[in-house]
């Protein structure tokens, strides 16, 4: 071996070493790199913590006739959907069978209005429990609304009316007057906004209330269900479109901000990666012509070596050596360049939107090996391949 070496080393260039090093090591930590943003970023997008929120859809039947209630979905077709490999979570939209009419005094002017409730099971409602509950015999009404139904009031209906423009935390403190009646009943309940909602375009009350509400002043009404709220982990999936084509259901909002973002991140951790793969390939190059070059200026060595008795694996080896010592440098050195990537732009987050990151190096460390192996398996197939072809002249 050490023969091998001292006759083969003579004609190893260095700066052609240095530059499948320097090249590797770009293309390893460019492509690590996006593995760990991907896998840090992920959570702040679809966690229980995320900045965003989950994904939820609504879906209704379109309206396809005039004057015809043909919005309705079955039973079967809600049960079905349920038992989807993409679904979640599932709730039914209830909706008030029975008069609402609301009214307030404001600045000294009564506003008043027809209104409609809807409900939805309280999981998918972002309310404090405490708040967000009803019991039969209660005079108040906990109501969640939707935020841009505040900002339709301050930025065109008050303007239009000499009307002060109002806070969220104003209109909290407002008590609506609510009056109910159905079947013959009447009941007149006060109403108190508790939250805002941003997911869901419809005026909200507990689905306690819902129940009983229903059953006092509507006792005899069917119910139907019209909408309903889907939890999926990506509403734009392939399988969830060709459903909801096959169902004759549409979606009423836009893909959620959250499925936005996380496309976003992956486009953009594909690119990164695309650029390391590019940086890994130029190198492998690099290396497969320095391996040709080297093995041709050392020809007649090779030859010679092979004829005096050695094997092709022990001329082998001293390259094999070179691969896998500059695959492992590479790999160390470039975990390090990653971490300290890491914990920059943790930082970053932290001071900037107060996210906290939990995860570790572990997916990373194990990608690195995966490549590195890869990388290094294929460096000596390329030795062997050419030591074999020089063996088999003689």
């Amino acid at each position: 071996m050490r023969l091998i070496w001292k006759l083969l080393r003579k004609h190893i260039s260095l700066f052609e070493l240095g530059v499948f090093f320097i090249t590797s090591l770009i293309g390893m930590v460019v492509i690590l790199s996006g593995v760990q943003i991907y896998t840090d970023i992920k959570p702040l997008l679809t966690g229980e913590k995320s900045l965003i929120g989950n994904q939820y859809m609504i879906l209704s039947k379109p309206v396809e006739r005039v004057g015809v209630n043909s919005t309705s979905i079955p039973q079967q077709e809600i049960d079905d959907l349920r038992e989807q490999p993409f679904v979640l979570d599932l709730g039914e939209f209830r909706s008030s069978q029975y008069e609402v009419y609301g009214s307030l005094m404001f600045q000294g002017r009564r506003l008043s209005t027809m209104m409609f409730f809807e409900s939805v099971p309280d999981k998918f409602v972002d309310a404090d429990s405490e708040a967000w509950h009803f019991d039969e015999g209660d005079n108040i009404i906990p109501i969640i609304i939707p935020r841009n139904y505040l900002s339709l009031y301050n930025f065109g209906f008050s303007q239009t009316q000499d009307l002060p423009q109002i806070t969220e935390n104003l209109i909290k403190g407002v008590e609506l007057s609510i009056e109910l009646s159905g079947d013959g009943r009447y009941r007149n309940l006060s109403g108190y906004i508790v939250g805002f909602s941003d997911r869901l375009n419809t005026i909200l009350v507990p689905e306690s209330f819902m129940s009983w509400a229903n059953d006092y002043f509507a006792p005899n009404a069917s119910g139907e269900t019209t909408r309903l709220i889907v939890e999926v982990e990506n509403p734009t999936a392939p399988e969830i479109t060709e459903y909801m084509k096959a169902h004759n259901l549409v979606s009423e909002d836009k893909p959620a901000e959250s499925d936005k973002a996380l496309f976003l991140l992956k486009v953009c951790v594909a690119i990164i990666i695309g650029i390391g793969i590019l940086f890994s390939t130029l190198s492998l190059i690099i290396l497969t012509l320095s391996i040709y070059l080297l093995l041709q200026k050392n020809i007649d060595k090779l030859e010679n070596l092979i004829l005096a008795g050695y094997t092709p694996a022990q001329v082998a080896s001293p390259y094999n050596m070179i691969a896998i010592s500059l695959n492992i440098s590479i790999y160390i050195v470039g975990i390090i360049a990653v971490s300290f990537i890491q914990r920059a732009y943790a930082t970053a987050l932290t001071q900037s939107v107060g996210f906290t990151m939990h995860t570790s190096l572990t997916v990373t460390i194990v990608a690195g090996i995966v490549l590195s192996t890869a990388i290094t398996i294929f460096n000596i197939c390329i030795i062997k391949r050419k030591i074999a072809q020089i063996s088999h002249k003689r």
